[in-house]
């Protein structure tokens, strides 16, 4: 048997990879133009990409599994903007969260059939709900830590209670947002941001202590 080269190998991996690309945009244009996800089945899925079943599992166990590689870059992109936030800065912290949080909702807004699909199939879906665990626990720390270090700074209140507070306003935020983008036709999205940034900066970074 001749030895795989590495420009085959190389060659290989990039055929994969445009795959599961194939595939993951196949699934989310047809979020997009409104399927639920729950009726979208792996036929469904081929046919819009125009692959074989046995193309289809060779690169991923089911339609969970497609939906999560979809989110993932999602995830990483938000966790991306929630690192660079920091408290110290030029301008007010209300005036910096609101950036940030226009970005996350126009993120959101472009996404919004994929984290539709995503909040539904967390019912009932592991894979899928231990994906959306991890991705809202991996903002929470980022958020815990920040309040930790300006807490230690003499910057926000020893009094609060910096992992109460992270889970609240990082778990109670991403429900504000999505569902604002159901109800709201973007005309809202800033003075959504605006609103978060206070209660996050008033409300936590920010909060008076108690007398």
């Amino acid at each position: 048997m001749r030895p795989v080269t590495r420009r085959q190998a190389d060659h290989h991996a990039a055929r994969s990879a445009a795959t599961r690309a194939q595939l993951m945009s196949a699934l989310e244009r047809l979020l997009d133009a409104g399927e639920p996800y729950s009726e979208i089945s792996v036929q469904r899925i081929l046919e819009e990409a125009g692959v074989s079943r046995a193309t289809f599992y060779v690169h991923f166990p089911g339609k969970a599994d497609v939906l999560v590689r979809l989110s993932d870059d999602l995830r990483e992109e938000v966790l991306a903007l929630a690192r660079q936030w920091q408290p110290a800065g030029e301008g007010s912290g209300v005036d910096r969260f609101a950036g940030f949080f226009v970005e996350v909702i126009k993120i959101h807004r472009a996404h919004q059939g994929v984290l539709i699909a995503v909040r539904e199939a967390a019912a009932y879906e592991p894979a899928v709900s231990d994906f959306y665990t991890a991705d809202l626990e991996g903002f929470d720390e980022t958020v815990l830590r920040t309040l930790l270090s300006e807490q230690a700074a003499g910057a926000t209140p020893a009094d609060l209670d910096a992992v109460a507070a992270s889970r609240i306003i990082v778990w109670g935020g991403a429900q504000a947002i999505a569902h604002h983008i159901r109800v709201d036709d973007g005309t809202g999205d800033a003075a959504l941001a605006r609103e978060l940034a206070r209660i996050w900066w008033y409300g936590a970074y920010r909060r008076p202590a108690e007398s």
